[in-house]
């Protein structure tokens, strides 16, 4: 029997978690972070939420607390957030909040508090290879959160338990419905907690920075023109609104220069690429760069054949670029070995 703090979201895995632990016999005392102390209308971490995580504590007999972390979120979490789009890249809050907040405080906080594990819902699972604890993919393949995990501190792995990673996520709802758990049909959240559905992203940024019109090139007909979309909100890779022109080819936003404000547009055979510059780049395995393995950009994305250095992402064939700002994941097999963050370039597509 062990002592396990259990991260309750309010959701349905978090509460299915903290129910496999309790089965197994440990000393369990389920824990919710209040992590966003302004307007929002999604994600997760509302007051809602942690009625829900609550309840189910209460339904399992175990203790609940709730941890203020909003200073420690608004620091790591939404000011970089923040800082990112207005420095032109694409970042990714959920991921960072992991790094900073659910793996890095809230396991220092379990440690200090004599826990020996952190539990949590996330469909992943950990394992051991040549005795270094790596996170690796979770058994229900849609459902799998191995990618945003992938920036997890070292340090955290070995304290890590994910009770739910060994099962579908029907088997996780099924059992839900048999310990007539208040979060069985609960769905899942998807949205970011801190920006507000009715306001959106615009709406946020602006309130926290200046938002500026953009110059558009056009790499296809040397166009050049002033488009009213906020040039911080533009991300490489996304479809322009604009379309294509009356020429009937439709337009890709190819690159961004934060210092000009100008972004490049073209067409999606201009959006492929055989490297990326990286930082934060991460080694799991503390054998050294460079790596190779098969890449994922996005939570659900294909992962595709490549290698990973301190200081590159090169593809093995030509490969669609991933937003400046955006993490990648290193997987060998179902493992994760290495995750780096996208840097900023400012290299005119036409020059490559």
């Amino acid at each position: 029997m062990a002592r396990v703090m259990v991260a309750m979201s309010g959701g349905v895995d978090s509460s299915v978690a903290a129910a496999l632990a309790v089965q197994e016999g440990h000393e369990v005392v389920g824990v919710t972070l209040k992590l966003w102390g302004g307007a929002s209308d999604s994600g997760c971490c509302s007051v809602a939420d942690v009625e829900d995580a609550r309840f189910v504590a209460h339904q399992l007999g175990i203790k609940h607390l709730v941890f203020n972390l909003t200073e420690e979120f608004e620091n790591s979490v939404v000011d970089p957030y923040v800082r990112g789009y207005l420095g032109g890249e694409t970042p990714n809050p959920c991921i960072e909040c992991n790094r900073s907040i659910k793996f890095a405080a809230l396991v220092d906080r379990a440690t200090q508090l004599g826990f020996e594990y952190l539990a949590t819902g996330h469909h992943a699972r950990i394992s051991l290879d040549r005795g270094v604890p790596l996170i690796r993919r979770g058994l229900d393949v849609a459902k799998d959160q191995s990618y945003v995990l992938s920036v997890v501190p070292k340090h955290s792995l070995a304290k890590l338990l994910f009770p739910v990673g060994e099962m579908t996520k029907d088997d996780v709802r099924r059992i839900a419905a048999e310990l007539e758990l208040r979060t069985a049909a609960k769905p899942d959240s998807l949205e970011v907690c801190f920006i507000s559905r009715q306001a959106g992203k615009e709406s946020f940024l602006s309130s926290r920075g200046t938002l500026h019109a953009t110059k558009v090139i056009d790499t296809v007909t040397g166009h050049e023109y002033e488009d009213a979309s906020p040039f911080e909100t533009v991300t490489v890779g996304q479809r322009r609104r604009i379309g294509g022109l009356g020429d009937g080819m439709r337009r890709y936003v190819l690159a961004k220069d934060p210092a000009t404000r100008v972004i490049q547009v073209g067409t999606i055979d201009r959006l492929q690429t055989d490297r990326l510059v990286v930082t934060t780049a991460m080694d799991y395995l503390g054998d050294g760069w460079p790596k190779e393995g098969q890449i994922q950009g996005s939570a659900h994305g294909a992962t595709v054949p490549a290698v990973l250095s301190e200081t590159a992402l090169e593809f093995r064939t030509p490969t669609r670029r991933i937003a400046p700002g955006q993490t990648i994941a290193l997987y060998q097999e179902d493992l994760v070995v290495g995750s780096a963050m996208v840097a900023m370039s400012t290299q005119a597509i036409a020059d490559e």
